[in-house]
């Protein structure tokens, strides 16, 4: 796009991450273009945002703004922020823009693609439900994830989220497919360990990682997701090929985009969130599709501030999941690991349709079983579990198997634990989940449920005997 002297600029304040700049009348960039301008840090782009006069916008950094004074010059790129895409991308680390930052060389590209797309049309959505195979056994049994679908995985700070990530992206990126990784305000050490621990497990040759960390500007990781995204769409719509997309954290994104709506001078709705906070989670979310050629399968952790499931930030995602995965500190805190409430956690496809008749049972006797329990919890504190009768001691009794039996070894915290990483196999997960729920364990402890692999030797103790 050829622009002349016109595509030139002059920054009018900074305030924040957000610039005034003027331009010539005639030739304003449009909303969602880049502009180019630089500091002693370096070169940085900034996407306009607002037409505010006649001949002047607003546009949001994304990249170091120290430095930069009234006066600098900034250039009209006549561009979107684009980030390479293809084959070459996959084994990498990378920043918002697509530059490397894993110190391995340049990256050589099959073309660009911009960060921010439109979804796939609706006569393109392919509508076949297939169920994706995670080797977690309480995620299988109760929640399980559609292929093609959006699985969030919804927690406060400590409980595990990324952790579980980590291990999904091991257990299901080795089964074949392209997977991307976006991590939305990461911590350095974080993103360091993801990306080692892809390595480990063999997963980094077909794993793209986009990184907005941090200590980055709002914009930056406001974009880290898209751009991740738009990497994935690329394999889905010309490589026809799956696609895993993995994002951490999903709260991260809808906060940056809090802090540039401020910056910008909107008026906050409850909690202090953007006035276009639904508007830019659909916009995000709806892009994640499965289409008739190939499938994106969206794995999102979902930061829950004060532990609060009804936050607007939460609210705004649940929408759009196929599967919703609750991680709660009060199973946490008993050392019951992934911290997964089966009750809380729900999955469109746990219907008999789609997992069968059988799976469904035996969940739908799972979270009845539970359920029963919980309500049983007050009577069992204060008159002790004897005072129950015989059917709901077995409920209270079952129960606290089952809730040891969902504890899992992980191979990817295998090096902190000391326990070998398990992955479980759904058809074994049914069978033993229906011997805890008709009593033939009713006799054994509950502790030789905790981090147990299989049930093999306490079948041999219990029911062959």
């Amino acid at each position: 796009m050829e622009l002349g002297s016109r595509a030139i600029g002059i920054v009018l304040a900074v305030n924040g991450f957000v610039l005034d700049i003027e331009f010539d009348e005639n030739s304003l960039p449009d909303i969602g273009i880049a502009l180019e301008y630089t500091t002693h840090q370096g070169t940085y782009l900034a996407e306009v945002a607002q037409h505010t006069g006649v001949g002047t916008i607003k546009a949001i950094t994304i990249g170091e703004v120290s430095g930069l004074a009234r006066g600098a010059k900034v250039r009209n790129t006549g561009r979107p922020l684009e980030v390479p895409v293809g084959e070459a991308v996959l084994g990498r680390m990378m920043n918002v823009y697509g530059q490397p930052i894993d110190g391995r060389g340049p990256i050589e590209p099959e073309g660009y693609r911009p960060v921010l797309a439109d979804p796939p049309a609706f006569d393109d959505l392919a509508d076949e439900q297939v169920i994706l195979a995670t080797g977690v056994r309480v995620i299988d049994l109760m929640c399980p994830i559609i292929r093609g679908g959006k699985t969030g995985l919804f927690g406060g700070a400590g409980v595990g989220k990324s952790v579980l990530m980590q291990e999904l992206i091991a257990n299901i990126g080795v089964m074949g497919g392209f997977s991307v990784f976006a991590g939305v305000g990461e911590r350095v050490r974080e993103g360091n360990a993801m990306y080692h621990e892809l390595e480990e497990s063999g997963v980094l040759p077909n794993t793209a990682v986009v990184l907005g960390q941090m200590n980055e500007a709002p914009g930056a990781r406001m974009r880290a997701g898209q751009a991740g995204l738009a990497m994935a769409e690329y394999f889905r719509d010309v490589k026809k090929r799956d696609v895993l997309f993995f994002v951490d954290n999903v709260f991260r994104f809808i906060q940056a985009g809090a802090e540039v709506s401020a910056l910008l001078g909107k008026t906050p709705i409850v909690g202090g969130y953007q006035p276009t906070l639904v508007k830019e989670v659909s916009a995000f979310q709806e892009r994640i599709a499965s289409t008739k050629d190939a499938a994106i399968t969206s794995i999102q952790a979902v930061f829950l501030p004060a532990d609060d499931i009804n936050d607007p930030s939460a609210v705004a995602t649940f929408g759009h999941l196929d599967s919703t995965i609750v991680l709660e500190r009060k199973i946490a805190s008993t050392g019951i690991f992934p911290a997964i409430s089966p009750i809380a956690s729900s999955s469109s496809a746990l219907t008999p349709s789609i997992v069968g008749q059988r799976h469904y049972d035996i969940a739908t006797r799972i979270r009845f079983t539970l359920q029963r329990y919980i309500e049983l919890q007050e009577v069992i504190s204060v008159l002790g579990v004897e005072e129950l009768g015989i059917d709901d001691r077995n409920i209270a009794n079952r129960a606290r198997k089952l809730r040891n039996y969902f504890s899992q070894s992980f191979g990817v915290s295998e090096k902190f634990t000391g326990r070998k990483g398990h992955y479980a196999q759904l058809e074994r997960s049914l069978n033993e989940a229906e011997l805890i729920l008709d009593g033939a364990f009713d006799k054994a402890s509950e502790q030789e449920f905790l981090y147990v692999t299989d049930l093999d030797a306490l079948v041999r103790k219990y029911v062959a005997a």
